[in-house]
C-alpha cells in the first residue's frame, strides 16, 4: 500500500513548480534611440515613479530584448534571465524574460517624433515572469498585441499594452500562470524535440550528457528565436528542471540546495513522486553556473568571471565564435549543425558508447519516419510513437536507467565481493553500457554531488539498472562505431586548409593550362592557315608557270616547224636550180617540150614540182613530200607558189591558234 509523497524541497508547496513566488509579470516598451542607443521606455504593472531597471540593476535589460541581428527581420523574439536581488521579504531569484521586436518605416507613423532621424523605427515589447513554462502560450499573445501596437502607427497611445500587463497579472493573481496537473501538456508548447532531434540526431544524446558534466556550453545562431528555443528544448529533457531554475540567472544564487531534503516516502503510481525519489531533476543550474538562453556581448564580463564555473548561454553575435576557445569548452553552431568539442576530457567522456548509439538512432528513425515538413513538431501518422510526448518519455527513461545503474555501480564497489549483496539477475556492472568515462566524469560534478547525497543508495530496487538497448555487441555496432571514429578523425577539418591550397592551386594550373592550350591552338592554325596560303601561292605559281612553259613550247615547236619546211624548200629549190644550171635551161624551160617521165604503167605524168602538198585533214599541217626532193621536176609555176604561200599561212594559223 502506496503512502503519500512528501515534499522533495523544504517548505515548498505541493505543486509541480517546487518554489514559492509572488512576483507580477511586468511589461516594459525598450526603444532602439537612433542616438542612446537601446533604452527602457516605458514600464506597466510598476507604481509610479518607479524604475524595476534601476531598482534591480538590470543595465543589460536592453540589450537582452533588442537581439544583435533582429533588424535583419521583421519579427523576432528574445529569452533571457534576470537576476532579482534579495529584498525584505524574499530572497535572491531569477527571473525570467521574453520579447517580441518588430520595426516599421518611419514615415508610416501618424505622428513623427522630432527624436526620430533614421527610416525605421524599432522596439521590443517585454514580459517579465517568473517562470519560463508558460512561454510558450504567452509568446504567441505577446505576438498578437505588438503587432496590433504597431498597427496603431501611434507609439504613444499605449492602452492595449496596458491592459496585457492587467490581464497577465489577474492570471497569475488567480494561479492561472501556476502550471501543474492537467496544465503540464502546455509547458512545452514552442519547445520542439522533433526538430531538435531532427537536426541533431545521434548528438542530441551527446548534448545531453553533456549538459550533466557542467562545461561551458556555447550555443552560436543567426536566428535569436531559434537559438534560445533550443536550450530550452535541451534543459527540458531532463524531468523537472523547467520549474526549477529559480538559480540560473547568477552563479552566486544558491537557495534549491539549501532548501533541498531527501524524499522518505514513494508512491509508484504517482509519477513525479517517483521521479523526486529517483532524484531528479538534476539541478545543473546551482552555485557557481548560469544560464541565459541570448546573452549579449556586455554580458561576457560574467562568463569570464572566476566564479562562473559552468554555463549554458546563446549569443548571436559572430564575434564569440572568434573567442569560442576563451569562452567555452562546447560550441553549437545551428547555423551550420555542427557541434565542436574543445576539451579533450570533455571529448572522450562524452564518447556514446554501443547501447547509447543504438538507443538514440531508434528515435532518430522514429522522427525521420513520422517527419512532416508542413507540421514539424507533428508526427504525420499523427499517433504517438515519434511525437513530442514520445521523445520526452523515451528522455526520461534514459535518464532514470542511468541514475539506477550508477546506484548499483556504486554499490559493487562497496559490495562486490559479496555475492549476496549482488542482484542476481544483473550480470556485471550495467554502468558500463552508458561509457564508464562519462560515469567518472559526471561522479565530480557538483549535480551528481547533490544528487549523490539526498537520494537513497538501493535506486536499483525500483528501477532495474539496465540501459534500454543493453545487449551483445552486433555487426550493426561495429560499423555504427567504425563510421563514429572515421567522422571524429575530422578530415575535412584537417585537410581543410590544404583542400583549399590544392583547391587554388588546381584552379591556377587549370588556367594556366587552359590558356597554354588556347595558345597552342590558336599558334597552329595561324601556322596552318599560313601553310595554306603558302600552298595555295605556289600552286597558282605553278600554273602559271605550267601555262607560260606550255605556250612558249607551242610557239617554239611551231616557229621549229616553219623553220623546217623553209630551210626543206629553200635547199630543195637550190639543189634543183643547181641541176638546171648544169643541164641547160633552154631545152625544157618555156613552152618547148621537155622530157618526160612514165608511170610504171606506161602512162606519161605531168613533171614533178619539187614541192607536193600533202595536206592532213585532221591537223590542217602542211608537209614536204620527201620524194618532191628526188628526181628531177621542173621549177616552181605560179600555181607552185601559190601553193607554197598558202602552206606558210596555215602554219602562221596553226601558231596563232596554239598560242590562244
Amino acid at each position: 500500500m502506496s503512502t503519500p509523497a512528501t515534499p522533495t524541497i523544504g517548505t515548498a508547496p505541493a505543486s509541480p513548480s517546487g518554489f514559492r513566488s509572488g512576483f507580477i509579470p511586468l511589461v516594459s516598451v525598450v526603444d532602439f534611440h537612433h542616438a542612446r542607443g537601446p533604452e527602457v521606455e516605458k514600464w506597466f504593472g510598476v507604481e509610479d515613479g518607479r524604475d524595476p531597471a534601476v531598482d534591480y540593476d538590470w543595465s543589460l535589460l536592453p540589450f537582452m530584448a533588442l537581439s544583435d541581428g533582429a533588424h535583419a527581420a521583421t519579427e523576432d523574439f528574445s529569452y533571457f534571465t534576470l537576476l532579482r536581488p534579495a529584498t525584505n521579504d524574499e530572497p535572491a531569484t531569477s527571473l525570467f524574460g521574453i520579447s517580441c521586436t518588430r520595426q516599421m518605416d518611419a514615415s508610416q507613423l501618424l505622428v513623427r517624433p522630432a527624436d526620430v532621424t533614421r527610416s525605421t523605427v524599432q522596439k521590443a515589447v517585454v514580459v517579465i515572469a517568473d517562470s519560463p513554462q508558460y512561454f510558450g502560450m504567452l509568446r504567441e499573445r505577446l505576438s498578437v498585441v505588438t503587432k496590433a501596437w504597431f498597427a496603431q502607427r501611434e507609439f504613444g497611445d499605449t492602452e492595449i499594452l496596458r491592459r496585457f500587463q492587467d490581464s497577465l497579472a489577474d492570471e497569475k493573481r488567480r494561479g492561472m500562470m501556476l502550471s501543474g496537473g492537467e496544465e503540464d501538456r502546455d509547458v512545452y508548447l514552442g519547445m520542439s524535440l522533433r526538430e531538435l532531434v531532427r537536426e541533431f540526431r545521434w548528438q542530441t544524446l551527446v548534448l545531453l550528457k553533456c549538459c550533466l558534466l557542467q562545461p561551458k556550453m556555447l550555443f552560436f545562431g543567426s536566428r535569436c528565436e531559434r537559438l534560445c528555443m533550443m536550450q530550452f528544448s535541451l534543459i527540458s529533457l531532463i524531468p523537472g528542471l523547467l520549474r526549477n531554475l529559480q538559480d540560473c540567472a547568477g552563479p552566486e544564487l544558491d537557495s534549491y540546495e539549501k532548501r533541498l531534503t531527501r524524499p522518505t516516502s514513494l508512491r509508484t503510481s504517482d509519477r513525479n513522486s517517483l521521479l523526486a525519489y529517483m532524484g531528479l531533476p538534476l539541478q545543473i543550474f546551482g552555485k557557481g553556473s548560469l544560464f541565459g538562453p541570448y546573452t549579449p556581448l556586455q554580458q561576457l564580463d560574467i562568463l569570464a568571471d572566476f566564479g562562473t564555473k559552468s554555463y549554458i548561454v546563446g549569443s548571436t553575435n559572430s564575434l564569440l565564435l572568434q573567442q569560442r576557445d576563451r569562452y567555452s569548452d562546447i560550441l553549437i553552431n545551428l547555423d551550420d549543425d555542427t557541434i565542436n568539442i574543445t576539451s579533450s576530457s570533455l571529448k572522450q567522456a562524452l564518447v556514446l558508447s554501443s547501447a547509447d548509439r543504438r538507443w538514440i538512432d531508434f528515435i532518430t528513425q522514429e522522427v525521420n519516419d513520422t517527419w512532416d515538413e508542413s507540421n514539424p513538431g507533428r508526427p504525420n501518422t499523427l499517433g504517438y510513437v515519434g511525437s513530442e510526448e514520445f521523445i520526452r518519455l523515451q528522455f526520461e527513461e534514459y535518464l532514470t536507467s542511468l541514475i539506477s545503474s550508477v546506484k548499483y555501480h556504486n554499490h559493487l564497489a562497496r559490495h562486490g565481493q559479496n555475492p549476496k549483496m549482488l542482484l542476481p539477475h544483473i550480470e556485471g556492472d550495467p554502468s558500463h553500457d552508458f561509457n564508464p568515462d562519462f560515469v567518472e566524469a559526471w561522479s565530480k560534478t557538483d549535480n551528481y554531488r547533490l544528487w549523490e547525497a539526498n537520494t537513497d543508495s538501493h535506486l536499483f530496487d525500483v528501477i532495474e539498472p539496465r540501459h534500454p538497448c543493453a545487449g551483445g555487441l552486433t555487426i550493426d555496432d561495429v560499423q555504427r562505431r567504425i563510421a563514429q571514429q572515421v567522422q571524429d578523425l575530422h578530415l575535412d577539418e584537417r585537410f581543410a586548409q590544404g583542400k583549399e591550397i590544392v583547391g587554388r592551386n588546381l584552379a591556377a594550373g587549370r588556367e594556366k593550362a587552359s590558356s597554354v592550350f588556347n595558345k597552342l591552338y590558336a599558334d597552329m592554325e595561324a601556322l596552318r592557315e599560313a601553310q595554306r596560303r603558302r600552298a595555295e601561292e605556289a600552286r597558282a605559281q605553278a600554273q602559271s608557270t605550267g601555262q607560260q612553259q606550255s605556250t612558249n613550247g607551242g610557239v617554239e615547236k611551231a616557229q621549229a616547224s616553219v623553220g623546217s619546211k623553209a630551210g626543206a624548200y629553200v635547199n630543195s629549190w637550190a639543189a634543183w636550180a643547181g641541176e638546171k644550171r648544169k643541164a641547160g635551161w633552154g631545152g625544157r624551160w618555156g613552152g618547148g617540150k621537155g622530157k618526160s617521165e612514165k608511170d610504171k604503167d606506161g602512162n606519161r605524168e605531168t613533171p614533178l614540182s619539187p614541192v607536193s602538198t600533202n595536206t592532213t585533214a585532221s591537223t590542217g599541217t602542211t608537209r614536204l613530200s620527201e620524194s618532191s626532193l628526188e628526181g628531177n621536176g621542173r621549177p616552181l609555176t605560179q600555181s607552185s607558189s601559190s601553193t607554197l604561200w598558202e602552206a606558210s599561212e596555215a602554219g602562221r594559223r596553226s601558231i596563232e591558234g596554239e598560242k590562244t
